[in-house]
């Protein structure tokens, strides 16, 4: 494989999922991690991505709130959370999770409406402060310097304290078999709180995701209520979790 086809499919996986790891990359490419490093760093440099410590971030991961040209599938996920605001209510209790789609659901709330949102994202607290009648409670933790998102064990207690009407949330991998799926421990603990925190549970997701799986578990598919993607909501990609009896917008 070319080093340009190489760092292409090393762009799409990085833009796909946000964060990606090396050892993951390798396995993929099917080449040495010292390769993928090289041309992490390489893309690094070309300001493609942003190198991190055993991996890689995507540039639209780690912008601020208010800069968005980076972001992948970005009118894709601007389509998803039109579809996801029809969810919520004046005057409900609600989370936002962080991440890209979150991110584009707190920015077109109407600032008419009355609603307190819990948040671990920073962006997303940011973004919601501007919205005069939104009450925005952020959860702490230690906070990513890359997704800006807290965890660890102050962010799960938090979680555990309280009781919102929907909980918005994304993950990094879906399948309708294996569930939503991360490769990060320290996210998947947290996304067990959320949805333990949350009455329904709503999946914010590209199509590009699905059928797609890793190696920590944050919940079965099962306890999603309702899944939001991009496609209409007839679309046969969406039949195995139709199956499921999930939702589907």
């Amino acid at each position: 494989m070319l080093k340009e086809e190489r760092q292409r499919l090393i762009l799409s996986e990085v833009e796909l999922h946000n964060r990606v790891l090396l050892t993951d990359l390798a396995d993929t490419l099917e080449v040495s991690v010292d390769t993928v490093r090289r041309d992490v760093k390489e893309l690094d440099t070309e300001q493609k991505l942003r190198k991190v410590h055993g991996g890689a971030v995507s540039l639209g991961f780690t912008s601020l709130p208010a800069v968005n040209n980076n972001v992948y599938a970005l009118e894709e996920k601007r389509l998803i959370a039109a579809k996801a605001l029809n969810l919520i209510k004046d005057g409900g209790v609600i989370f936002l999770d962080g991440g890209t789609t979150c991110q584009e659901l707190a920015r077109i709330i109407p600032e008419r409406l009355s609603l307190t949102c819990f948040t671990i994202s920073l962006p997303v607290a940011m973004l919601l402060l501007s919205k005069p009648r939104v009450e925005v409670i952020l959860i702490g933790g230690t906070l990513s310097r890359e997704a800006q998102i807290t965890s660890g064990a102050s962010a799960i207690h938090g979680l555990s304290g309280i009781q919102v009407d929907y909980g918005f949330i994304g993950t990094g991998y879906v399948d309708s078999l294996h569930g939503l799926t991360e490769f990060d421990w320290e996210v998947v603990q947290v996304k067990k709180a959320v949805v333990q925190a949350s009455r329904k549970t709503v999946l914010l997701c590209i199509s590009e995701k699905l059928n797609s799986q890793h190696r920590y578990k944050s919940c079965d598919i099962a306890a999603v209520n309702t899944m939001v993607t991009e496609l209409p909501p007839d679309h046969n990609r969406l039949n195995p979790f139709r199956d499921h009896q999930i939702h589907i917008l």
